[in-house]
């Protein structure tokens, strides 16, 4: 039987013919030819490039076979992927393995497929963007008034956000083999990376080791009262992933980011400028008290200067808007990553979130909802995502200060939706406030102690779905409110 020809879909000149799906079945004909004469060309194709995207559902089957065929070593070739369609009722209305022979037997050069891919590609593109069109437009037109024009914007935008960033509007189901690639390739990624890290590096050794890195998709709670340093941590972790970016160029044009990260820090809490004023601190090592009452000399305000310009180009993105709802949040985190990329997102702080119905339902319903939907972004756009949190005061009337999970604001929808729940704790905080007079023995005996605990902090992970839970300790600096790897016997032995 004769190569099946492809429906003629091109318009009258000088008119434009409605109802007309973008396709372009001879380019799908070819690069399957293409590929089963030639299966190196499969890797000249663009890794955006999926069955899904091919018109002809036959074709989409068949090209997901020759796919699975190369990736397992195995020749894809007309004979052979016949047998996994003898029983295609489809396979054999077009011919059978005769069909396959005529596509193999037409096969335009082997160079030409990028192109081939990148039409099919395109086409697939312009359906779903007829198919979202429409439903904007029903839904537009709809009279439900449980749903605000607001609501509908954040919905189309979440639909083209995720069309533009992996091709397909809905993510429904996808094969455990294709989930298995992915959870290989990451293992790939942390077995080639220096220290065997999953995900993004903090920048502080020893909380990189016990968290695996900061992992895609992961919401990760960072939780404290008020003066543990939990917005000074968030900041050191969030300037040591923007000032380690590293990227290198794909064939497409696009970016890979090789090491660190472009961050996106939502500063509900303090301004835009009291946050980089802790970075330049952190940075120059100049007191960020002195930094606020102008008490620096010309020597200070050198290195200051200089930090400065060091630090200017890290991509580290600051939205200081308070009262954020989490679906402006979720929307202006979706434009960043489209516009620059995105790797990493912090949120000071989680209870400075809001929902747009207000907290009508009680509060502890609206933070459930805002961290639901921060999961959902993490999710969404494959990043992780910090959100700090406060503490409630039932720490204070324990003699052991050190915090629980029972201790967060409205816990019960935190523990669940966080992959990861951290608490910032600094026992010299609390000795602080227990001074005896000065020059008794008590004092002598609280003076050594301070001496040992002063520069130290706790991170204590109460919570890791990923691995093992445990304490951290760094090294705390409260001049310059930075956070570092603590010093320990060997770490810094000269080899």
């Amino acid at each position: 039987m004769a190569i099946v020809p492809a429906l003629d879909l091109r318009p009258v000149p000088g008119e434009q013919p409605a109802n007309v799906v973008p396709s372009n079945i001879e380019a799908e004909q070819a690069l399957l030819g293409v590929m089963m004469y030639d299966n190196a060309a499969y890797e000249r194709l663009s890794d955006q490039l999926q069955g899904r995207h091919f018109y002809e559902p036959f074709h989409q089957r068949l090209y997901s076979a020759i796919e699975s065929h190369i990736r397992k070593g195995q020749l894809a070739e007309p004979i052979l992927l016949a047998e996994e369609f003898k029983s295609d009722a489809a396979f054999q209305e077009l011919g059978g393995v005769r069909y396959l022979a005529d596509l193999y037997e037409r096969a335009p050069p082997a160079a030409n497929a990028p192109d081939y891919g990148r039409v099919i590609y395109d086409l697939a593109l312009r359906r779903e963007l007829i198919r979202i069109g429409g439903e904007i437009l029903v839904e537009a037109q709809g009279a439900d008034p449980d749903i605000t024009a607001r609501d509908q914007i954040e919905q189309a935008e979440q639909k083209l956000y995720g069309l533009a960033e992996s091709g397909t509007a809905s993510g429904g189901f996808v094969s455990f083999e294709h989930a298995l690639t992915g959870a290989v390739s990451m293992a790939a990624e942390a077995y080639s990376r220096d220290g065997a890290l999953a995900g993004l590096s903090t920048g502080l050794m020893d909380l990189d080791k016990q968290l695996g890195g900061l992992h895609p998709s992961d919401l990760l709670i960072l939780a404290g009262r008020p003066s543990m340093g939990k917005t000074a941590l968030a900041t050191n972790i969030a300037f040591n992933v923007a000032k380690a970016y590293a990227w290198e160029p794909q064939p497409d044009g696009t970016r890979k980011t090789v090491n660190g990260g472009v961050v996106a820090f939502y500063s509900l809490e303090m301004s835009a400028e009291q946050l980089a004023m802790r970075i330049l601190a952190d940075a120059s090592g100049v007191s960020g008290d002195k930094l606020r009452k102008g008490e620096i000399d010309a020597s200070e305000f050198g290195r200051l200067r200089d930090a400065a310009i060091e630090i200017q180009e890290a991509p580290l993105y600051v939205d200081a808007t308070g009262g954020l709802s989490i679906a402006k949040l979720t929307a202006r985190a979706r434009r960043l990553k489209r516009a620059v990329g995105l790797d990493l997102i912090v949120i000071d702080y989680l209870q400075l979130v809001t929902t747009d119905g207000g907290s009508a339902q009680g509060r502890v319903q609206e933070v459930s909802a805002i961290t639901g939907g921060l999961k959902a972004l993490a999710k969404e756009l494959n990043v992780p995502v910090i959100a700090l949190s406060q503490l409630s005061r039932q720490v204070e009337n324990r003699e052991d200060k050190k915090p629980q999970l029972s201790d967060l604001r409205e816990s019960g929808s935190i523990e669940q939706d966080a992959d990861a729940v951290m608490f910032v704790y600094r026992e010299a905080y609390y000795l602080g406030r227990m001074e005896p007079r000065e020059g008794t023995p008590e004092h002598m005996t609280w003076q050594e102690e301070m001496d040992k605990i002063a520069a130290v902090a706790e991170v204590i992970i109460g919570k890791q779905r990923h691995g093992p839970i445990g304490t951290v300790k760094l090294h705390f600096n409260s001049d310059t409110t930075r956070f570092g790897n603590l010093a320990r016997e060997g770490r810094f032995d000269v080899r």
